[in-house]
């Protein structure tokens, strides 16, 4: 199971119309993520969103390859739906119009990952 966070800069002081806007977000029907042939390529297991001042992270957990998540979001509608209504809270714009254009931008927004743990990779406590 993979961490990824992708970062936006927002504009600050608008935190509580930022939060709505996802509170109101329609989720996937599925968890799966399928390639451009329907096979399944991993999982959706969570997401989580953070927001501070003029920095805000998504959290994605998932099964699979960034691309594949980045994939199937670029195909939602309510992703879409999303990111025109958080456009004018963005201190930059940016093209996620095409599946192509969301892949660039989630590549670019994805924060370097420096540590992942979990209780499955943890050692065995001794008895």
């Amino acid at each position: 199971m993979t961490y990824a966070a992708i970062t936006y800069r927002v504009k600050p002081g608008h935190e509580d119309e930022i939060a709505e806007i996802f509170q109101n977000f329609k989720r996937l029907g599925t968890s799966v993520l399928r390639d451009e042939e329907g096979n399944e390529v991993g999982r959706l297991l969570g997401t989580a969103v953070f927001i501070k001042d003029d920095f805000m992270v998504r959290v994605i957990h998932y099964e699979g390859t960034l691309e594949a998540v980045s994939k199937t979001m670029a195909g939602h509608g309510g992703v879409h739906s999303l990111e025109a209504k958080l456009a004018p809270y963005l201190q930059q714009q940016r093209d996620t119009s095409t599946t192509e254009a969301f892949g660039s931008y989630f590549r670019n927004a994805t924060m370097r990952c420096i540590s992942q743990l979990s209780a499955d990779s943890r050692p065995a406590e001794a008895s």
